[in-house]
């Protein structure tokens, strides 16, 4: 077995090109857009390739498939709105450079809407029987395009669910996301466990007015409830959480958003992770006491959307272990145990067979943005402990 470190960062640059942003090295590839369906169109082929037999499930899921039963790679080649150019492709592009290097059975795959225009890791969350997919086609992304009016546009490709038994475990590369290994000057991390997360969202719908006539004490204006709900929830959350617990209002659709109308309705994201489920549920009984609140005081009615999330998954210890000691023997006195904050398909799949995951830096902690990067020489070190681990453990 030996990989080929120019072919390999020659497939993620050629994959960088679909739906290349003109920034840098960022990217524009959400789940079912036009770049995403030809990325998975060239994917198939590199598979075919290199031996494996393409495979497209209804949900858009493309695995490139080895004979009888194999070790799963890989992630997911759909990006975010502004999306980097390594976020999920590097360990699509990882897993092919091993699968066509070795000579044991090695299966890869690229899952769709791991990003989350539709909800949370959505392709394997179906794949996985996490996401009924009756339950997945109603989900809406902000424009209010359904799931499955978006994975229609794959329909022509779909051969049917892939059967999981045929995989031993699932093991993933990705970046880090986050300024640990770059700060240390570490080039590995060997994932602990994976986060718990929970989203949804809220809607405060209040009275639409005229924003010069309407008195400040008669107005039920949205976006005041907002604030306010923002503000109290933070300073309740203080003695629940811990450093490591993180949440989010990320999208705010407000309406009419003009800037001389009270506004009427406000409908905002909620997300929040943690390591520890009893934690995460505690906060989401603040949330929802703490919104039911505003509501009432503010004279709003009050809706919440569906709850999606994970609950936090440990790594398996076998190929956790061949994971570490490939680090050991690839960056000696340079890797290191860590957990992961964000969120990944191997959460899903870790209902169906042992999984674990490898980190390599990412520059300036940046990811989620145009100026996502990893030093070359990093993605070829992380390229080499997953072939250290797969020699050991196939």
């Amino acid at each position: 077995m030996a990989v080929d470190h120019k072919r390999f960062l020659a497939d993620l640059h050629k994959l960088r090109e679909f739906g290349a942003s003109g920034v840098g090295k960022g990217v524009i590839r959400p789940a079912y857009s036009d770049a995403d369906i030809a990325a998975r169109k060239w994917l198939a082929e590199r598979m075919i390739g290199a031996g494996l037999a393409p495979h497209f499930d209804p949900v858009g899921n493309l695995f490139g498939l080895a004979e009888g039963t194999s070790l799963l790679m890989g992630s997911h080649s759909d990006s975010q709105p502004e999306g980097g150019w390594l976020d999920g492709a590097l360990g699509v592009i990882a897993a092919l450079e091993i699968a066509r290097s070795c000579d044991r059975p090695i299966s890869v795959v690229s899952f769709q809407d791991e990003e989350g225009r539709f909800g949370v890791t959505t392709g394997s969350a179906v794949w996985s029987g996490g996401l009924p997919l009756e339950h997945a086609d109603g989900l809406t992304d902000g424009a209010g395009i359904t799931f499955g009016a978006a994975r229609s546009a794959m329909t022509d490709l779909s051969q049917g669910f892939v059967d999981p038994a045929r995989f031993s475990g699932f093991i993933e590369m990705h970046i880090e996301q986050g300024p640990s290994l770059d700060a240390s000057g570490d080039q590995i991390g060997v994932v602990t466990d994976i986060v718990g997360i929970r989203d949804m969202s809220i809607t405060f719908q209040g009275q639409q007015n005229h924003a010069g006539t309407t008195p400040m004490h008669l107005r039920r204006d949205a976006f005041q409830a907002l604030s306010l709900f923002n503000t109290r929830l933070n300073d309740r959350f203080r003695n629940v959480v811990t450093p490591q617990t993180v949440w989010t209002i990320g999208r705010v659709d407000l309406h009419p958003n003009a800037s001389s109308i009270v506004p009427g309705r406000v409908r905002f994201s909620m997300q929040w992770r943690d390591g520890d489920a009893d934690r995460l549920a505690r906060m989401e009984e603040i949330i929802r006491a703490t919104a039911q609140e505003v509501a009432d005081q503010q004279g709003l009615v009050l809706e919440f959307g569906p709850l999606l999330g994970l609950e936090p998954v440990a790594m398996d210890t076998t190929l956790r272990t061949a994971l570490e000691n490939g680090a050991g023997r690839v960056a000696p006195g340079k890797w290191r145990k860590m957990p992961s904050g964000a969120l990944h398909d191997a959460t899903n799949l870790s209902r169906l067979m042992p999984v674990a995951m490898l980190f390599v830096p990412s520059i300036n902690g940046i990811s989620h943005d145009f100026a996502e990067d990893t030093a070359e020489r990093d993605l070829v070190a992380g390229l080499d402990v997953l072939e250290h681990a797969v020699q050991a453990l196939v």
